[in-house]
């Protein structure tokens, strides 16, 4: 009753709330179903209040939790700096509509007064030369 199960066994659903939680501090916002969404939620906030809590243990059970070192430096630098005068309340849930091939509610989940160029960390960026033959001989 305390928590949902969303239909998989307690290693995969460790393993995926894991994942998103990497990717929500790396990218900062993330598109998902709703009850994803709302099952990560909680698990971002303790994540984020963990964090601006500057301990041994703290970080300790940050690597734990994330089991990533560059989360973990990116909520102990960056976003607990961002969010040392906010009491809580890091994360916000916006309905998407719904997705095409089964009709599952979507949405998604984003850090409040997030960077926009997070988002873009791992595009590629475009070479004018592969694009357009004409350049490549010139």
């Amino acid at each position: 009753m305390g928590y949902k199960k969303l239909n998989r066994t307690s290693e995969h659903r460790k393993a995926l709330i894991k994942n998103m939680l990497n990717s929500l501090i790396k990218y900062e916002q993330i598109t998902t179903t709703l009850p994803k969404a709302k099952v990560l939620r909680p698990q971002a906030e303790k994540i984020i209040t963990l964090g601006k809590k500057n301990s041994l243990q703290n970080t300790r059970t940050l690597i734990s939790k994330l089991q990533d070192i560059k989360s973990t430096n990116k909520v102990k630098k960056t976003l607990s700096k961002r969010y040392e005068n906010r009491k809580g309340g890091y994360t916000r849930i916006i309905k998407a509509g719904f997705r095409y091939g089964d009709n599952a509610p979507m949405a998604v989940i984003e850090f409040v007064d997030r960077d926009v160029e997070a988002k873009k960390i791992d595009r590629k960026k475009k070479d004018p030369k592969k694009e357009d033959p004409k350049l490549a001989t010139a």
